[in-house]
């Protein structure tokens, strides 16, 4: 098993963090994917936009994150969502089929009152290399 930590502070496609960490991380054969909010690849957080535009950016996201990290969709293991309005579910989950296609990772549904910047919601997931 490979124990080497690489971090991956620009996938391609994503703006730079706007923290003290990286989009997404490897090691020991498991990528494991930051936080994504909303923000398009220029830097812009669209917490104004209406949720299927903030879930399709989320989405778009994770997907060059797993990939900036030499992964996949298809690959994920694990997905946790963060939804400041669960009436939003039904709509999200239909993106998420789309967007995962075959994919079946295991996942969580994580109600919350508020993200940062307004956001809608949060996505962070796991993934094999």
């Amino acid at each position: 098993m490979n124990n080497e930590l690489q971090s991956f502070l620009q996938p391609a496609g994503m703006a730079m963090p706007r923290g003290h960490y990286s989009h997404a991380t490897s090691g020991g054969g498991l990528v494991f994917v930051s936080g994504q909010l909303p923000v398009s690849p220029d830097g812009s957080v669209l917490s104004e936009a209406p949720f299927e535009v903030q879930a399709r950016q989320v989405l778009a996201n994770v997907s060059a994150a797993v990939a900036g990290a030499g992964s996949a969709v298809d690959r994920l293991l694990h997905v946790r969502v963060y939804i400041t309005d669960i009436d939003n579910w039904p709509t999200f989950n239909k993106l998420y089929e789309e967007w995962a296609g075959t994919a079946r990772p295991a996942r969580a549904v994580v109600p919350v009152p508020t993200l940062h910047y307004g956001c809608a919601l949060e996505v962070e997931a796991v993934a094999l290399t």
